[in-house]
């Protein structure tokens, strides 16, 4: 099966607003806004992994923090999320628009810490900004 690139549909924005939601309410009520702002993404998680609120076996949670990751990714580079289908399932996935350049932040986190890695989040979000922007400009 060729890879198909969609729009998100209705069960995907369900899915991924659960998942985003879920990190977002480790803000305090009061403090939530803070999840507007690309530092209070990423502060946030580096506080879940520096503070190791998730194991290593709960891939539904890390994948959450994926969805975050994503979002501060769109934020900075004004990327479009999207659904990508293929053999092994459909995922949510960023676009840069008008081009063919898509990424995976879903598991961008979670493969890492499966794996034993330590993650840097804004290593991994500066590292991952320039690759996206190298693709861009070859495609210039």
């Amino acid at each position: 099966m060729e890879q198909k690139v969609e729009e998100l549909s209705s069960e995907d924005i369900a899915r991924v607003e659960a998942q985003r939601k879920w990190v977002r309410e480790h803000y305090p009520p009061e403090s939530e806004e803070k999840y507007r702002t690309l530092d209070g993404k990423l502060m946030l998680l580096d506080a879940i992994l520096k503070n190791k609120w998730i194991e290593r076996n709960e891939t539904l949670k890390l994948q959450c923090l994926g969805i975050t990751f994503g979002d501060a990714l769109a934020q900075k580079l004004d990327l479009k999320w999207v659904a990508v289908e293929d053999e092994y399932g459909r995922d949510p996935a960023l676009k840069v628009e008008g081009t063919s350049i898509v990424t995976f932040p879903l598991t961008s986190i979670s493969k890492r810490i499966e794996n034993g890695e330590e993650v840097d989040v804004f290593k991994l979000f500066e590292n991952a900004c320039a690759k996206i922007n190298e693709l861009k400009q070859q495609l210039a």
